[in-house]
This record gives C-alpha cells, sequence and structure tokens, in this order.
C-alpha cells in the first residue's frame, strides 16, 4: 500500500488535486449555495440538475488539471532551481507523457463544457470553453514570464470559475423564457451575487500569484523572467500585495453590510466569520508578509491566502441562509 501510494503521490502533486477538489467545492456551493436560494426567491423552479452540475465540475477540473500539467511542462528549468525535489516532469513522467495528460485531460474538459453549453444554450460559455485552454497554453508558455500579465491572467481565469454559474443558469433561463424574463430582476442578482465572489477570487488570486513570484525570484531571475519582483523589486511587490488585500478587506466589508442587518447583527456567527474566519486571517497575511524573507516563509503567506479564499467560498453558506 505504501509504495502504491509513493507511485500515485507524484501524479497528484503534478495535478494539485487540493486546487482541483477547492474548484469543485467552488462550483458546487456556489450552485446551491447562491444561484439556487435567489432562483428559488424568484420562483423559478428550473435549476440547474445534477448531471449538469457534474459535467461543469468535471469541465472545470479537467481543464484546470490540464493547465497544472502544462505549467510544468514548460516549468522544468526553472523548477530545477525553484523547487528541485518536487520536479516530476522529466524525473518521474517523460516530457511527451505529460504532454498527452494535457491534451486528453483539455479535451475531456471541452467536451463536458460543449455538453454544458449546448444544454444552457450558451454560446458564451462555448466560447469560454474555447479561450481559456488556449490562454493556460500561451501563459505557460511565454506569458507568465512577462511583467504582470501572467499574474492577470491566472487572477481572470480563477475569477470565471464562479461567474460559469451565472452564465449557465442565466442563459438556460433566457433560452426557456426569452423576452419575458426581462420583468424579472433574477439574471442580475445572480451576476451580482457570483460577480461578488468573482471578484474576491480575482483580488485573492492576483495577490497569491505575486506572493509566489517573491517565492520563485531565484529560479525567475536565473531563466530572465520579467515579473513582479525582480522588475519593481521585493519591497513595491510586498507594498503592492497589502494595497489587495486591504482591497479585499473592503470588499468583505463591503458585502458584510449588503448581508447583515447592522448593527443589530454585531453579535451574530455572521459577524464573527466575518471578522475572525476572514478579516483576522488576512491582517495575519500583512504581518506575515512583512516579515517574510526566505521562500519557506513566502510559501507560508500563500498559505494563508488559500485559507482565507477557502473560508470567502463557505461564506456563500451565510447568503444562502439570509435570502
Amino acid at each position: 500500500m505504501n509504495d502504491l501510494a509513493k507511485k500515485i503521490k507524484p501524479y497528484f502533486n503534478l495535478l494539485r488535486v487540493g486546487n482541483l477538489g477547492f474548484l469543485a467545492i467552488l462550483l458546487f456551493v456556489m450552485e446551491y449555495w447562491v444561484a439556487t436560494p435567489l432562483l428559488q426567491r424568484a420562483l423559478f423552479s428550473e435549476q440547474m440538475p445534477w448531471w449538469i452540475l457534474t459535467l461543469l465540475i468535471l469541465s472545470v477540473v479537467c481543464i484546470a488539471a490540464g493547465g497544472y500539467v502544462i505549467n510544468d511542462y514548460f516549468d522544468v528549468k526553472i523548477d530545477r532551481i525553484n523547487r528541485p525535489d518536487d520536479l516530476i516532469v522529466t524525473r518521474v513522467i517523460s516530457r511527451d507523457a505529460a504532454m498527452l495528460m494535457f491534451q486528453v485531460l483539455t479535451a475531456v474538459g471541452i467536451v463536458c463544457g460543449g455538453v454544458v453549453s449546448w444544454w444552457a444554450r450558451s454560446w458564451t460559455l462555448l466560447f469560454i470553453y474555447i479561450v481559456i485552454p488556449g490562454l493556460l497554453w500561451f501563459y505557460s508558455a511565454s506569458y507568465k514570464r512577462m511583467f504582470l500579465i501572467g499574474n492577470l491572467i491566472v487572477a481572470f481565469v480563477s475569477a470565471i470559475v464562479p461567474l460559469l454559474v451565472a452564465i449557465v443558469n442565466a442563459d438556460h433561463l433566457r433560452h426557456l423564457y426569452g423576452e419575458t424574463l426581462a420583468y424579472t430582476p433574477i439574471v442580475g442578482e445572480l451576476y451580482i451575487w457570483l460577480s461578488g465572489f468573482a471578484a474576491f477570487a480575482f483580488l485573492m488570486t492576483l495577490a497569491r500569484e505575486m506572493v509566489k513570484d517573491i517565492e520563485d525570484i531565484e529560479g525567475d531571475r536565473e531563466m530572465e523572467c520579467r515579473t513582479l519582483p525582480i522588475v519593481w523589486g521585493e519591497k513595491w511587490t510586498k507594498i503592492i500585495v497589502t494595497a489587495l488585500v486591504i482591497g479585499i478587506m473592503a470588499l468583505i466589508a463591503y458585502i458584510g453590510w449588503a448581508v447583515l442587518p447592522f448593527p443589530a447583527a454585531w453579535n451574530t456567527f455572521t459577524c464573527r466569520y466575518l471578522v475572525f474566519g476572514l478579516m483576522v486571517p488576512l491582517v495575519c497575511v500583512l504581518v506575515l508578509l512583512w516579515f517574510a524573507k526566505s521562500p519557506r516563509e513566502f510559501r507560508t503567506v500563500q498559505q494563508v491566502l488559500k485559507f482565507v479564499m477557502f473560508m470567502g467560498v463557505l461564506f456563500s453558506y451565510v447568503i444562502a441562509t439570509n435570502l
């Protein structure tokens, strides 16, 4: 059993199984804790069936997994410097095998996404499934080495994920009801609520990618990358990450104000969740960030940011109970 685990572990690391699980949870809770309560409140019974949600999750997970594989495919030289012990492509599997994995995973993701697009009658969704895999390819091949462009692409792709739920539900309703849908605000409400989570995902991912660039500065400089800490320096990168974290805290405060009946809710679980589950860890991020010096310490900052992102996603349950 131990030998099997040792053989499987490199593939789990290559595919970032933890991140894929997070994406699956994100889509699941966006549908059942945000979109479904909104639709039920508006008296719509035509909600996303379980098999469409399964295909939606599978499509995102497969495309993301393919993106991780192709990223490691192009990052072999950099990873030999930054993470020699975690190098998988060329050490555990060949580059040809990695390329085949990328192609199979991406193809499965696009096919599943095509079925969801057909069900929702959504050309927008189909366009996204065609563009995103190409964007991930060019990101791994060149864009990630350019100043800010790579960071913005990853943040943009992360923000798209919660919006997929809004697109599928909204376009399906438009197909069913046509112009009569204009008499209800449901489409606007779907996009408003899910855009809040998309903005949160964008800012959190952008901040985490910048911290990762500081961690990887040695290998990136060796490969002549033009990441933010290489071009502007570590201090300015920390300043920008600090500004992003403060922006995230402002967004959380605004969402809390929109959801909670202040000041009556100051002593509620929801308020304590916002403060201790999101705000306090973000303050910890700022403290850890400015004291961090080694790659290991910057990796800790990333882990805390991931924790905050997970807690932010679970906040959708609060929305479900308040709608």
